[in-house]
């Protein structure tokens, strides 16, 4: 009996450990032309025991997909929104009780943490969010607080790494940034009296691709190469700007406060840089780090960490580079593009993909090779083009092989997918058709979009509509 106990216990921490390792979030962006259910993504999520998840918005749809699941959720207010609560409690109390409160019944959904604003300190917004931000941030949590919730559930900003730098790049000289620094110390002074986590997305590819002079191996966690920071050694940059983090808190009388790693990840396509070996090289290297708990020099032990991101988006803004929407893990249909191992064990093998996607006719809209004359074509490419998501055509990337007739008709598809394959969206002056022959080339996909959850729902409310006006026809 006593030697059962054992084998059970022993099955129970070999469990535990096997999740803990497991204990990894992602981000869930919508930026995309056609959406899936959100009780698919859902399901995938379970399928691949992703047991956390931070979303950008807190949609009702989406947010009641996720109850009864145990995954754990960070909801989110857009920096468009933080005017609204910064003026008003009422607002803040009111958002509350509609986005939060009303999910937290028995099997409902396991909220962890509430998103007030994006990156708000961004230097491209040039100060359009300083003001508003740290007052909504104040309002949100009050509002928990008096909701009753405020124990659980916190409020926090998930912030840009350039909020922090070193200007010797070595960790120790980390602080805020100067023209933010006195605001940066009154908000981690307010995270920690409320015991509300420090959220940074650190990006080790944007290193490698603002500075062609940075040593590409130092991106990723596999590097010989070191730094020495007072004798404390530095083998990749995550570590390095990470714990640049940490000493600036330490600065600000912080050192303890909670770190959580809000985004990181490796786009697959857009950049030179961007591509499925080296988020693959990435990913291993994060997980296996993440699985043996070393943490950073400074802060050892289990990271938390949100990959980002879950799926490509192609609507997202291509301002910072063509890369911006191509991070996800998962393609724009769900499917995997690369084997994995969540675990860190090394066993790689492709997460389980998104099921029961449908997929719009096997069809792709082309230049019509008979066209001869090519010479008005380039307004009919920019204008498909500034409507779709032509990234995958520039320097380095998927497409980037394809000759002048592959371009055109990369572009005219793209666009004719993106408007759900609508025989006037593959017309262009008469230059494109519509075949049924895959017009994919090597490694450059001419994708077929799905049926996004927008249409799905347009569908069942007209069938919806049918069913009625025939019933009320037969009475």
């Amino acid at each position: 009996m006593a030697r059962a106990v054992v084998l059970i216990w022993v099955a129970l921490m070999l469990f535990a450990s096997t999740n803990l390792a497991l204990a990894i979030g992602v981000n869930w962006g919508t930026m995309s032309s056609h959406l899936m259910l959100p009780s698919t993504v859902v399901a995938m999520l379970k399928d691949n025991r992703i047991n956390k998840v931070k979303l950008f918005d807190a949609d009702s749809w989406t947010v009641s997909a996720l109850a009864g699941t145990g995954i754990e959720v960070m909801v989110a207010i857009p920096n468009n929104q933080l005017t609204r609560f910064s003026d008003s409690y009422r607002n803040a109390k009111h958002w509350v009780k509609e986005n939060v409160t009303k999910h937290l019944y028995e099997g409902g959904v396991d909220i962890r943490y509430v998103a007030v604003g994006n990156e708000p300190f961004l230097t491209s917004y040039n100060g359009s969010f300083l003001k508003p931000t740290f007052p909504a941030l104040k309002n949100i949590q009050r509002a928990l607080d008096e909701a009753g919730i405020g124990d659980k559930i916190k409020a926090t900003i998930p912030l840009n790494a350039d909020v922090y730098s070193s200007g010797s790049d070595k960790p120790s000289d980390g602080d805020f940034r100067k023209d933010i620094k006195e605001l940066m110390t009154q908000i981690v002074q307010f995270f920690h009296s409320n015991k509300a986590p420090f959220v940074v997305n650190i990006y080790p590819f944007l290193s490698l691709y603002l500075n062609p002079n940075f040593p590409v191996d130092f991106a990723f966690f596999d590097s010989g190469s070191q730094i020495d920071d007072k004798g404390t050694k530095y083998s990749n940059v995550f570590d390095a700007n990470y714990d640049t983090l940490v000493w600036t808190l330490k600065k600000a009388g912080v050192s303890d406060l909670k770190i959580i790693v809000g985004e990181v990840g490796w786009p697959t396509n857009g950049d030179k840089n961007a591509n499925v070996q080296l988020a693959k090289r990435f990913y291993n290297g994060l997980f296996k780090k993440m699985a043996a708990k070393k943490g950073t020099p400074l802060r050892p032990g289990h990271l938390d960490v949100y990959l980002f991101s879950l799926f490509d988006e192609d609507m997202k803004s291509i301002l910072p580079g063509n890369f911006e929407r191509h991070w996800g893990i998962f393609r724009y249909d769900g499917k995997p593009k690369f084997p994995m191992d969540f675990t860190g064990k090394g066993n790689d093998k492709f997460p389980v993909a998104a099921k029961g996607i449908q997929y719009l006719p096997s069809q792709w809209c082309v230049l019509d090779r008979n066209i001869k004359n090519l010479s008005k074509v380039a307004p009919d490419i920019d204008y498909a083009c500034a409507n779709s998501d032509c990234t995958a055509l520039g320097y380095g990337s998927s497409c980037n092989n394809l000759d002048m007739h592959g371009n055109i008709s990369y572009a005219f598809n793209m666009y004719y997918q993106m408007q759900d394959q609508d025989v006037e969206a593959c017309n262009f002056n008469g230059l494109a058709k519509v075949t049924t022959q895959n017009a994919s080339q090597g490694t450059c996909l001419f994708p077929v979009q799905i049926v996004s959850k927008g249409a799905r729902s347009v569908s069942r409310a007209s069938a919806l509509v049918g069913f009625l006006f025939v019933l009320y026809a037969l009475m």
